[in-house]
């Protein structure tokens, strides 16, 4: 095949047209990710009271969370692993509002370095009066409120089971 030769003018038009292009470092960047992103996070506040759930949980019912306009693959990716876990907390020991302070810190600096799936182990509530898992209840209504929570779900049973949940956050573009 002949190789084609541009004009000078051609030339000069591509240029011209290339000028403000931005070399992409990633291959999974979206199109307007300010738009698109800010469109699907939820408007409640973390610090609000509001519960988002009708019944108390068990310790062994699994959890499971998806942030509107979020794909459901999300959730079955982040099930199945697809994620890598890049940091965790550990809420055991400590009393509600000592839980909700270290969460709130730690998805505030998770957000802050850019991580995407974080593990945190709240338990099963064994420990806690009746047996029943308070701050498994707390968790699943704080990240529900929380608006940089894409989705959740109980942990695999190797890394906590129904007493952790694996966490996304959303991507930041900035």
């Amino acid at each position: 095949m002949a190789k084609k030769i541009l004009s000078d003018e051609d030339s000069a038009l591509f240029r011209a047209q290339m000028d403000n292009v931005i070399l992409v470092k990633n291959d999974r960047v979206m199109l307007n990710p300010k738009t698109v992103v800010n469109e699907y996070r939820r408007e409640s506040s973390f610090k609000g009271q509001a519960a988002s759930v009708d019944h108390l949980l068990t310790a062994e019912d699994t959890l499971s969370f998806l942030n509107a306009g979020v794909p459901k693959s999300v959730l079955k990716k982040l099930r199945r692993g697809f994620f890598d876990i890049e940091d965790g907390l550990d809420l055991h020991g400590l009393n509600s509002t000592e839980a909700k302070r270290y969460l709130s810190q730690f998805l505030e600096e998770c957000v802050h370095i850019q991580c995407r799936c974080v593990h945190i182990i709240h338990g099963k509530g064994y420990g806690s009066k009746n047996r029943h898992p308070v701050l498994k209840n707390e968790v699943n209504t704080w990240l529900r409120q929380h608006p940089e929570v894409e989705a959740f779900c109980s942990a695999p049973t190797n890394e906590g089971g129904t007493g952790a949940v694996l966490v996304l956050l959303f991507e930041n573009y900035a």
